[in-house]
């Protein structure tokens, strides 16, 4: 997104790789990945995602950490970039896609839903995670 200064961008959330099963998780088949935090929406909206061997997603996406922007136009801030992750809608009224820049990974979002609506209950017909979204890690032991 170097240089494009009609592309309205503000920070969403970070996303970090991680090895370690975390309290909270939520399994995503579709990219074979567990992903939890995100969700205190008075604090940085960190997220981390453990990958299982044989994900799809790009190695970038899977060992660094990313900076997730909402955008205005999703179609324009991709333009001529370089994708590690193509447009998709994993809920309604929620695209993303994810790019590279200078050995980075950046995730964008175009969404006019509320942080409420994006961060709260699960998602009906969500691709990032077909199954009913239920921890996976009990507070009492973390068996991954």
């Amino acid at each position: 997104m170097k240089g494009k200064s009609h592309v309205s961008d503000r920070y969403h959330h970070q996303g970090i790789p991680t090895t370690a099963c975390r309290l909270g998780e939520h399994d995503s088949s579709t990219f074979q990945m567990y992903s939890s935090g995100g969700e205190d929406p008075a604090g940085f909206r960190i997220q981390y995602h453990r990958f299982e061997p044989g994900s799809s997603l790009h190695p970038l996406i899977q060992t660094v950490p990313h900076v997730a922007f909402k955008v205005d136009n999703l179609d324009t801030a991709i333009e001529g970039e370089h994708l590690l992750l193509d447009p998709y809608e994993p809920f309604e009224g929620f695209k993303v896609a994810m790019i590279e820049d200078d050995g980075a990974p950046i995730e964008l979002i175009e969404t006019d839903l509320s942080e409420e609506e994006i961060w709260g209950e699960a998602k009906a017909n969500s691709v990032i995670y077909p199954e009913a979204v239920v921890p996976i890690c009990a507070q009492d032991a973390i068996s991954c």
